[in-house]
């Protein structure tokens, strides 16, 4: 990828040449404790898939958790309250790797847990996520760790495990 071709207008070119961004992420439990998780594909590799948190793009001039609460809204249709939203929980530098390039993310991720049932939207998804996302599903932590396909970040099931749990205030810094 170049400084012509960027994903989107979030992205940026890097010192080193590789285009970056800063990005907010949500783990979203239901009430059961089933983690909400779109899937993908690369786009110029079919025959790769993943799993990945809610989540994207900071905008200019929004801050980490503003970012998160609209992500959720524009993939999901849930509305968030940024008050609900604990954290960050944890952090990640990650060097993503697709067919066409390589891009960086510099994310946040943020712990929300829903009570009760809330329909699942995907109107106002781009035309970037209709081509590329497949879908939204609620996840059971063991189904989760039995995916046959990557999952992003690759600490999640250990770090949905914890949470689950209840948030001890410490900040995970991801691989």
């Amino acid at each position: 990828m170049t400084s012509f071709d960027l994903p989107g207008a979030d992205w940026e070119v890097g010192e080193d040449g590789v285009p970056w961004r800063r990005a907010a992420r949500v783990l979203l439990f239901s009430a059961d404790g089933r983690l909400l998780l779109a899937t993908s594909h690369d786009l110029h590799d079919l025959s790769r898939s993943w799993w990945f948190t809610l989540g994207g793009g900071i905008e200019a001039g929004e801050d980490a958790r503003t970012a998160a609460v609209r992500e959720v809204e524009e993939e999901t249709g849930i509305e968030l309250d940024p008050d609900a939203l604990l954290g960050p929980v944890a952090t990640r530098s990650a060097l993503l790797d697709f067919a066409s390039g390589t891009v960086r993310q510099e994310e946040e991720y943020y712990f929300a847990r829903l009570e009760g049932y809330v329909r699942l939207d995907r109107s106002r998804w781009t035309e970037l996520e209709r081509a590329s996302m497949d879908g939204l599903r609620w996840l059971g932590l063991d189904e989760l760790s039995a995916v046959d396909v990557e999952v992003f970040p690759p600490e999640l099931p250990e770090l949905a495990t914890r949470l689950l749990r209840g948030w001890d205030g410490e900040l995970h810094i991801l691989a």
